[in-house]
């Protein structure tokens, strides 16, 4: 049970509409909140809104800038938060897992303000300092100070014109030479251009450049370099980079995303990351691994922690989403049974619950999952930086760790796109007000389905290690993802009415994981099959492979991150600081997800055997739709849990206040110029009424 201190943390909502389904929960709103979030990390994000609500930087603008304004914004953001040094000095003396615990709920925090501002700080701090920090030795220490410091602004350059997925064939060269004692860099064309930079368009001094590596014994691959960009006094760029920004997108304008190519470009020879393995003076390549194929992996396993972030982002921004339509929902009336009767709020109607609530209960679900997902990633991490052994220690676990994060984040970002649309549409026109801010959400959120991995990609990433335990001679599962495969034979031979014959109600945690794991040996066993088939039919190994992922491989991969999630969940609500009271709220949310996302399955379980007929996916549905009407009193309730204060969720339809129209009065009536006329007037009247006047 929370503390009253704990609880304090978490600001009271104020009374108005809302109360009446706020008081319809049995259970301490508060209390739900420190079941999806420890109190440390609840305080840390609080005290950052705290510390930017009164910064006139990061009140939130009304119209649309431009795309060069938002640059300049978030820029001078990401120079303010420097200066208000949110995170006290104690917290970079403190271990690894605390400290990166801390920053992390510090970006999160950020990012629900304004998303350019974080990502611009994860890239140029983060995920610059950490690849830094796996990939480079002492000889780079200053270069890694000066990036956590913020004295100088970095990115990281891999993504060429032509290649980003498939980063082993990225084309921009590095070249030896041993008389200088230098790399030199060279585009071959544009193709090869790194491109979609964030920071590199405009800010950017120094990046950490991924290219092919040469020396006089050949090709050694793809290898990781410090190259200055631009004179950090100046910002202009140095002789022999072309670079620029690649223009306005779809949205998060305030990232300077850019293009860079060389022509000669010169650097020392101690800007090669050599952690992994050095050139000597006279070029001899000197590798730490024996296996090469190992380099790349242990190189861009430092980038787990940016996709992590990317899940925490994506989890907080499902959770705005759902928010709102939850709020705005309790309040906007339409119809109702008697014509000339009373009109009732749309969250009484089972459409608009089945619509709304499947993914409010996914934003508790994934928050959880991530969480727990990101303190397993820490622990690896701190463990091995512990050990002499430490990349030797790192993947024992990173694989499995890898797939994990391969399909979670698929999903994550998956499921806050939807949510996000499926608000809108469930706030009807008012949700397209910019002022909802659901068309902002949508549109700052979208990069998230395809950086830091693409998601379809990533996903095959995860069905492959799964594939790899199902086949080999022992599972490797140290996290327990996998360790259902061990007993594959017998979950075979499971079938729903085995399930209910056996007493195990169809609303139970239990029914949920019993048809998962049906689910993804069945999935496992029938990719594996067609494969072979393929095989069998002439196809090489990697046609067979690309043939398979089509409702096999790739539901497999999205299985994988539904059952990890809904375990973390379960596991979460077992722990002892659960009361009586919020059990049955926490059983309905598991019910909800877990019914909804079964229910995205029913074709694979009716094609495995595992039903047949009607009786199947009518009780995985009459249960989805029970959860959902025995969820209404509470959803209010949940949103104020998963909610921000006000002036970070930033939309006019869903204050915590619930004064809906009152509000959006506000909004029109003070929106600039909504009642002058326009400065264009005399443009626009009908040619012939001019002719008259």
């Amino acid at each position: 049970m929370p503390t009253d201190d704990e609880r304090r943390i978490i600001p009271d909502v104020p009374r108005g509409p809302l109360c009446e389904y706020r008081s319809r929960a049995k259970f301490n709103w508060k209390d739900f909140k420190l079941v999806l979030e420890n109190s440390t990390l609840a305080r840390i994000k609080y005290d950052v809104w705290r510390k930017l609500e009164s910064e006139p930087l990061f009140t939130p603008v009304t119209s649309t800038l431009t795309a060069d304004q938002q640059k300049e914004r978030a820029a001078k953001q990401v120079n303010r938060v420097a200066d208000l040094e949110l995170a006290p000095a104690e917290v970079y003396s403190m271990d690894y897992k605390y400290r990166v615990r801390y920053l992390m709920s510090i970006n999160e925090a950020l990012h629900s303000v304004c998303p350019s501002m974080s990502v611009k700080i994860a890239l140029g701090v983060g995920l610059f300092t950490n690849s830094l920090l796996a990939m480079g030795t002492e000889r780079h220490s200053a270069v890694y100070n000066a990036a956590w410091n913020r004295e100088i602004i970095t990115c990281l350059a891999i993504t060429e014109v032509s290649h980003g997925s498939n980063t082993k064939r990225c084309r921009t060269t590095a070249t030896y030479d041993p008389k200088m004692q230098e790399f030199v860099i060279n585009t071959p064309d544009f193709e090869a251009a790194k491109c979609w930079i964030g920071n590199l368009g405009k800010t950017a001094s120094i990046a950490l450049l991924f290219a092919r590596m040469y020396t006089s014994d050949g090709d050694h691959g793809l290898q990781g370099f410090l190259v200055p960009i631009r004179d950090p006094k100046t910002l202009q760029p140095y002789p022999g980079v072309i670079v620029g920004d690649i223009g306005e997108k779809i949205g998060l304008n305030g990232i300077d995303n850019g293009f860079v190519m060389f022509n000669n470009y010169r650097i020392p020879r101690e800007n090669l990351l050599n952690r992994t393995g050095d050139v000597t003076p006279e070029g001899v390549y000197e590798c730490t691994f024996t296996e090469p194929g190992k380099i790349l992996g242990a190189v861009l396993e430092s980038f787990s922690a940016g996709r992590l972030g990317i899940m925490q982002e994506s989890s907080n921004t499902l959770s705005h989403a759902a928010v709102i339509a939850a709020r705005y929902a309790a309040i906007r009336k339409q119809f109702g049974p008697e014509r000339e009767g009373p009109e009732q709020s749309i969250i009484e109607y089972q459409l608009h619950q089945w619509r709304i609530f499947p993914y409010l209960a996914a934003a508790c679900i994934l928050k959880v999952s991530v969480h727990a997902l990101t303190d397993i990633y820490l622990e690896t991490v701190q463990k091995s930086q512990a050990e002499s052994n430490g990349f030797e220690l790192l993947t024992q676990i990173v694989s499995e760790i890898h797939a994990l994060v391969s399909s979670s984040k698929p999903l994550v970002t998956w499921t806050a796109r939807d949510a996000i649309q499926e608000s809108r549409e469930a706030c009807g026109g008012h949700g397209y007000l910019k002022a909802a801010n659901l068309g902002e959400l949508r549109n700052n959120h979208d990069p998230s389905c395809t950086y830091e991995g693409d998601n379809n990609v990533l996903g095959q990433q995860a069905s492959n290690w799964l594939l790899r335990q199902w086949k080999g001679a022992k599972v490797e599962s140290p996290v327990g993802t996998a360790n259902f495969i061990e007993r594959r034979d017998e979950i075979l031979k499971n079938s729903f009415e085995a399930i209910v014959k056996s007493g195990c109600k169809v609303e139970s945690p239990e029914f949920v994981t019993q048809c998962y794991e049906w689910l993804m040996c069945w999935l496992l066993q029938s990719t594996v099959d067609q494969v072979q088939l393929s095989s069998d039919n002439g196809a090489d190994r990697f046609k067979a492979r690309n043939d398979s992922q089509v409702y096999r491989a790739r539901d497999l991969s999205r299985a994988y991150a539904e059952y990890y999630a809904l375990l973390s969940f379960r596991s979460r609500c077992q722990r002892g600081d659960i009361s009586e009271e919020l059990k049955p709220v926490l059983h309905n949310v598991h019910c909800i997800y877990g019914m909804w996302c079964i229910d995205r399955h029913l074709a694979s379980f009716y094609a495995g055997g595992f039903a047949s007929g009607p009786p199947f996916a009518d009780a995985i549905r009459a249960t989805l739709l029970q959860a959902c009407g025995q969820f209404k009193d509470a959803a209010v309730s949940v949103a104020d849990a998963l909610a921000p204060p006000d002036w970070v969720l930033n939309s006019v339809i869903a204050k915590s206040d619930g004064r809906l129209y009152e509000n959006l009065q506000n909004q029109f009536m003070t929106n600039p110029g909504a009642m002058e006329r326009a400065s264009w007037w005399k443009d626009i009247i009908p040619t012939k009424m001019k002719s008259k006047l």
